[in-house]
C-alpha cells in the first residue's frame, strides 16, 4: 500500500506541474477533468476520496492506541514500534495525497475561471474596438452632413439673394410698365385731342368753302 500511495503521489506532483506550466498536455489534462466532472465522475471522486479519508482515520487511530500502550508503562515490542511507523508513514502519504487531490481540484477550478474570464474579456474588447469603430464612422457621418448643411445653408443664401435681385428687377420692370402704359396714355389724349382740331379745322374750311357761294347765290 505504501507503495501504490507514493506512486500516487508522484502522479499527483506530476499532474500539477503539468498544470502550472503552459504545455500542449496541459490542454488535454484540463479536458480530461472536465470530462471527468460530468456526470458520475464527482460522486466516483468523492467516494475515492472519502474512502481514503477512512483509511486515514483508521491508521490515526490504530497509531494512537499503539502511543496510548506505551504511555500506560507498557514496554512496545519491535512490532508494535514498525506497526506505529508504519501507520504514522500512511497516514502521512493518505494525507499528503488528499492535500495534491484538493489543490488539482482548486487548480483546474482556477484555470477554467481563467480561461473564462479571458474569453470574456476578448469578446469585450472586441465590442469596445467595433462600438469605437461606429462611433469613429459615426464621427465621420455626423461630419460629412455638417459640411452638407453648410452648402445647402450657403446655396439657399445664393438663392435668397438672387430672388431678392429678381424682385427688385421685377418692381423695376413694374415701374417702367406704368410709366409706359401713362406715357401711352398721353399719347392717346394727345392724339384724340389732335383728331379733334384736325375735325374743327376741317369745319372751318368747309365752312370758309361754302360762303363765297351762297354770297354769288344774292
Amino acid at each position: 500500500m505504501i507503495h501504490l500511495l507514493y506512486s500516487v503521489i508522484f502522479s499527483e506532483m506530476a499532474l500539477i506541474l503539468l498544470l502550472l506550466f503552459k504545455t500542449p498536455l496541459r490542454k488535454l489534462i484540463i479536458l480530461t477533468f472536465d470530462r471527468i466532472k460530468r456526470g458520475r465522475g464527482p460522486v466516483v471522486v468523492k467516494t475515492i476520496g472519502t474512502t481514503v479519508f477512512v483509511v486515514l482515520l483508521s491508521s490515526v487511530y490504530s497509531l494512537i492506541n499503539i502511543r496510548r500502550r506505551s504511555e500506560d508503562g507498557a514496554v512496545l515490542n519491535p512490532t508494535d514500534q514498525v506497526l506505529a511507523s508504519k501507520h504514522l508513514l500512511e497516514a502521512s502519504l493518505m494525507g499528503f495525497v488528499l492535500f495534491l487531490s484538493l489543490m488539482i481540484d482548486r487548480l483546474h477550478h482556477y484555470i477554467r475561471e481563467l480561461r473564462l474570464l479571458r474569453k470574456t474579456m476578448e469578446t469585450a474588447k472586441k465590442q469596445n474596438r467595433g462600438f469605437e469603430d461606429g462611433k469613429t464612422t459615426s464621427g465621420e457621418e455626423v461630419k460629412a452632413l455638417g459640411e452638407e448643411i453648410a452648402a445647402l445653408k450657403a446655396k439657399i443664401k445664393t438663392v435668397e439673394s438672387e430672388s431678392e435681385g429678381k424682385g427688385k428687377e421685377l418692381k423695376e420692370a413694374k415701374g417702367e410698365t406704368e410709366a409706359l402704359r401713362k406715357q401711352a396714355d398721353g399719347f392717346l389724349l394727345e392724339y384724340d385731342r389732335l383728331l379733334e382740331d384736325n375735325q374743327n379745322l376741317r369745319n372751318q374750311l368747309e365752312s370758309i368753302g361754302h360762303s363765297p357761294e351762297g354770297k354769288k347765290g344774292m
